[in-house]
């Protein structure tokens, strides 16, 4: 079961040829990177597995770990519907094993984030048991998402969500479960969502909740050239959910076509500067209202590698922070996701990788 695409915009695949034409030399190359957010999936235009990542992760940077978040990927295609899902679990765990006995650097999936219907309300305990006993070890966290727009009734590139999930009982009462269970939600939304997210994690404060993508800002259809204006609501309704002490906040999703990219259609890819330039505005605001203990870069590949390739925005993500405090800096690229998705990179652990 691949990712269900809609509306008349579609993820770019990336193109190594292109993306081969700007080369960088690694900023900062020692500092341990945890990146908090990428996929593996086989959609038909734009295939991602295991072996696509390990380049990636051989590019430079020093990765360390991997968050691996549902992309409808390796669903079980029998069995209770409401189960099928823990087949990507599964899978991903299966790809952390294979990534370990291959030696690759990076802990890959150390945590994994899947779906479960939270509409199923209390009942959802029973799928989210059979995520845990899949893959015990690094199983933590659900996302379903609530993305729609009024803009975009047939969505914008995934099936839009009904309207108001985020306030519906039963919806809550599946939060609810998550939180019992003691994992996080990824919550994936668009920029006009926010203050729903807000109304939800104020209602329920035990519950750790991780916004995706900065919130993700369209910036296509009516919002093309309103840029400013987005980004002044988008900044107003972060404000109020930084004052939610239970939210942090993933940096990235900025190649996303739904948010305005289009580097892909220059002759040539952009450079980190150029990139850290055009992100400076959003990440710095992010990390001045939550603070870089509630913030965590990510990668988005492979949706972002349409735009730019995996050493060139982790050197954008270092330009932005050339400015920062050790401290801050080792939050912001490994710190908060190792917290939050509970991932253990301690000397001893890292030792024992491609045993």
């Amino acid at each position: 079961m691949g990712l269900e695409i809609t509306g008349r915009y579609r993820y770019p695949p990336p193109r190594n040829d292109w993306l081969a034409q700007h080369t960088e030399e690694i900023i900062d190359p020692s500092r341990p990177i945890i990146d908090s957010h990428h996929h593996i999936w086989t959609e038909s235009q734009n295939q991602y597995l295991l072996d696509d990542f390990a380049d990636d992760v051989n590019s430079g940077h020093n990765l360390v770990a991997s968050v691996a978040v549902q992309a409808h990927y390796g669903y079980r295609t029998e069995g209770p519907e409401a189960l099928r899902c823990v087949g990507e679990t599964e899978e991903l765990a299966a790809i952390r094993i294979a990534a370990r006995s291959r030696g690759i650097a990076a802990d890959t999936g150390a945590a994994i984030v899947a779906f479960a219907d939270l509409m199923m309300a209390d009942r959802v305990a029973s799928v989210i048991e059979a995520h845990i006993a899949a893959a015990p070890a690094s199983f933590r966290g659900i996302r379903h998402s609530v993305s729609r727009d009024p803009h975009f009734p047939e969505g914008i590139v995934l099936r839009p969500a009904p309207a108001g999930m985020l306030a519906e009982d039963r919806y809550r009462a599946g939060l609810a479960t998550v939180a019992g269970f003691g994992l996080t939600y990824d919550a994936m939304l668009y920029h006009r969502q926010i203050p729903e997210l807000t109304a939800a994690a104020n209602a329920l404060p035990e519950l750790q909740v991780v916004l995706d993508h900065i919130g993700c800002i369209i910036g296509v259809g009516p919002y093309e050239g309103k840029e400013s204006d987005s980004f002044q609501y988008w900044r107003r309704a972060m404000q109020d959910l930084a004052q939610c002490p239970n939210v942090s906040v993933k940096l990235g999703g900025f190649g996303m076509i739904i948010c305005g990219a289009k580097w892909h259609e220059r002759p040539r890819p952009p450079g980190s500067d150029e990139l850290a330039q055009a992100w400076r505005p959003y990440i710095e605001n992010c990390i001045e209202l939550f603070g870089a203990d509630r913030c965590m870069f990510e990668s988005n590949f492979p949706v972002d590698k349409a735009m730019y390739s995996y050493a060139v925005v982790w050197n954008a993500f270092k330009r932005v922070t050339l400015g920062a405090s050790e401290a801050e800096k080792d939050s912001l690229f490994r710190g908060t996701a190792a917290r939050i998705y509970r991932i253990d990179i301690s000397p001893s652990s890292l030792s024992t990788k491609g045993t």
